[in-house]
């Protein structure tokens, strides 16, 4: 028997020198990909790591045209093959090696070459190479060319300089590895999303992506015009100065949408900056019309975009997502103050010369007031409500981890899965991974809140105590979980369910679903076994699959509900393999038509449409 020691530890476990590994950088990368690039995934979600290979190359590309050399970038993906070509000034000849695969090296680290670039931290390609079977390297540079191959960041081909008639720049061929990146796939969708926000920052570049051009006159005006799904109230208001730019406008929805960028990365969490310009815009605001407005009035329906340069930026996370920095530059001046004076002087002159706007933004700030008053007492014991209710027991079965906790690896996987009925949040509560996965349980159908004010989500306990778990009442920066599952049976009863969630998101916290938070679970419609193999289908066309594979006579069973999956299974589909739909906005969905035609009283409308469009299913 093992001798325990005080800690309850075994003393006879071997600790000496051969429990000291070395890694080789690329080893190390490749262990735990995570630290560099954040999740892996397969390419369906818009945060998975192919992307942010795809971006680490293209930052540096893109870091060339910041500092005025080359006006295009050219990029290809075919089959898996990612192919970027810039016409920048083309690494220096003899560092193309260093640059590709030395760690902490790199151009960046020189603050006269780069000024203002997102990559300081030499990690970036080196990260694109270790994760992937094949990466070519091309350098262009006054007539002579340097180029490397590799092959999971190791050597396989480096010739000498050779004389070239190609224009000046870099050219850099990758394939994401499946090793890593199990059975990956491009999305144009992110991509060009990607794609559009570089030129929206970066008035005069021209992208070409796959015979598409990418190319934006108007800067932050086309990138609101691009993803507003209502209209604005006045015209966007477009500010610009040294290393700064503004865009702002209102619209007639609930909470407060922000583009939040640092030298061309878009800071989807935020941070520093757009704290500040949140706190500037509320307050010049209110002191132009010199009227004790509350700062929630003043931001209620605001849909802005703020875009920063700042001399070697501190980000929270090697995917650089949240601003750190609280500095600007060598001079010290402070982000907070630098956002705050160009939006004080700027803002205020703009209003001042602009009564129309300063007009139609007035009105709007007092409407929201006025409903904000309306509610106040129904507010009041809403929250008096979610504050007694024991959530932990009643609603929600909490995790231990939450997105609005120091980002760390893994905290961008908390989610909370949304149920209806006890037997699925059972089963859900059983297979969850306690330290990541939440379950909200809805008692019944909620309601249907298309065309109401927001005094129903305070009214209405589900809603309350829904808004409540999520802490979202007061805008995103509270959010807790990074994910919100809707988790419903595949039936009628459970699509009409998630209709009704959607819509309350749609109405009330657009931002949630704007900004990539909300998501429908898959889950099997079928499981197909014999005595030596089982096999979970999510479609017609894989269950016929599964039977050819399993025959003859596998026992087939269809799941009518998430109650009648065991937790034992049900741990399957919650876990590694979780499937997930996003629930996305775009400028070109109507999103007014379609709540009005789907959730509105339009019942005949309705009713034809579902007759004209009705699908029999078989029986199995």
């Amino acid at each position: 028997m093992n001798e325990m020691n005080p800690n309850g530890t075994n003393n006879h476990v071997v600790y000496d020198e051969t429990n000291i590994v070395k890694l080789e950088w690329w080893e190390h990368i490749r262990l735990r990909p995570g630290m560099y690039i954040g999740k892996l995934g397969d390419g369906n979600y818009a945060d998975d790591g192919i992307y942010v290979l795809l971006k680490e190359v293209l930052d540096n590309a893109i870091d060339e045209y910041m500092m005025g050399y080359g006006k295009s970038v050219d990029i290809t993906i075919e089959e898996g093959v990612v192919t970027v070509r810039d016409y920048g000034r083309g690494i220096p000849l003899g560092k193309v090696v260093d640059v590709s695969s030395q760690m902490n090296t790199g151009g960046k680290y020189d603050s006269k070459a780069f000024k203002k670039s997102v990559g300081m931290n030499g990690v970036g390609i080196k990260a694109v190479n270790a994760l992937s079977s094949y990466m070519l390297v091309q350098s262009f540079r006054d007539g002579e060319t340097k180029s490397v191959e590799y092959c999971r960041a190791k050597t396989v081909e480096n010739p000498d300089i050779q004389p070239t008639a190609e224009p000046n720049g870099t050219l850099v061929n990758f394939i994401p590895d499946e090793e890593i990146f199990k059975d990956y796939h491009f999305k144009d969708e992110y991509i060009e999303t990607l794609l559009k926000n570089y030129v929206f920052l970066n008035t005069g570049l021209t992208i070409h992506y796959n015979g598409k051009k990418f190319f934006s006159k108007n800067g932050l005006v086309d990138l609101l015009n691009e993803n507003m799904t209502s209209e604005a109230l006045y015209p966007i208001i477009h500010l610009e100065g040294e290393d700064i730019e503004i865009a702002v406008t209102h619209a007639n929805q609930y909470g407060e949408e922000y583009y939040s960028f640092v030298n061309g990365q878009y800071t989807t969490q935020g941070g520093t900056h757009l704290s500040a310009f949140r706190e500037s815009v509320s307050r010049v605001i209110k002191e132009y019309y010199n009227k004790n407005f509350e700062y929630s009035d003043i931001r209620m329906g605001i849909t802005a975009a703020i875009a920063i340069k700042v001399e070697e930026p501190v980000f929270e996370s090697q995917t650089k997502t949240k601003l750190g920095s609280k500095d600007m530059g060598p001079e010290g001046q402070t982000v907070v103050r630098f956002i705050g004076d160009f939006v004080k002087k700027e803002l205020d002159n703009y209003l001042h010369k602009n009564p129309e706007t300063s007009d139609a933004l007035l009105r709007k700030i007092t409407e929201s007031e006025k409903e904000r008053k309306a509610i106040a007492g129904v507010t009041k014991l809403a929250k008096e409500r979610a504050k007694k209710a024991n959530l932990h027991n009643r609603k929600l079965r909490d995790c231990r981890l939450h997105y609005t906790d120091t980002k760390g690896e893994g905290l961008d996987e908390t989610c909370i899965f949304i149920t209806e009925g006890d037997s699925a949040s059972g089963s859900i509560t059983q297979s969850r991974d306690p330290n990541y996965q939440a379950v909200f349980s809805l008692r019944g159908k909620p309601l249907n809140t298309y065309g109401l004010t927001k005094k129903i989500v305070y009214e209405n306990e589900e809603f309350n105590l829904l808004q409540n778990a999520l802490n979202i009442e007061d805008g995103l920066e509270g959010l807790r979980y990074n994910r919100v599952i809707i988790a419903t049976d595949a039936d009628v009863d459970g699509m009409h369910i998630r209709l009704l969630i959607i819509t309350f998101f749609l109405q009330f916290f657009p931002d949630l679903i704007k900004n990539n938070h909300v998501f429908i679970l898959q889950t099997p419609l079928f499981r197909v076994r014999n005595k030596k193999e089982t096999i979970y289908c999510y479609s017609e066309e894989e269950r016929f699959s599964a039977i050819e594979k399993l025959s003859p006579n596998p026992e087939i069973t269809r799941f009518k509900g998430l109650g009648e999956i065991s937790p034992s299974e049900f741990k399957h589909f919650i876990g590694k393999d979780l499937r997930l739909d996003p629930v996305t906005m775009k400028r070109s969905d109507a999103v007014k038509e379609m709540l009005e035609f789907y959730m509105g009283k339009n019942t005949m409308e309705r009713q034809n449409f579902i007759i004209n469009n009705l699908v029999v299913e078989e029986d199995v």
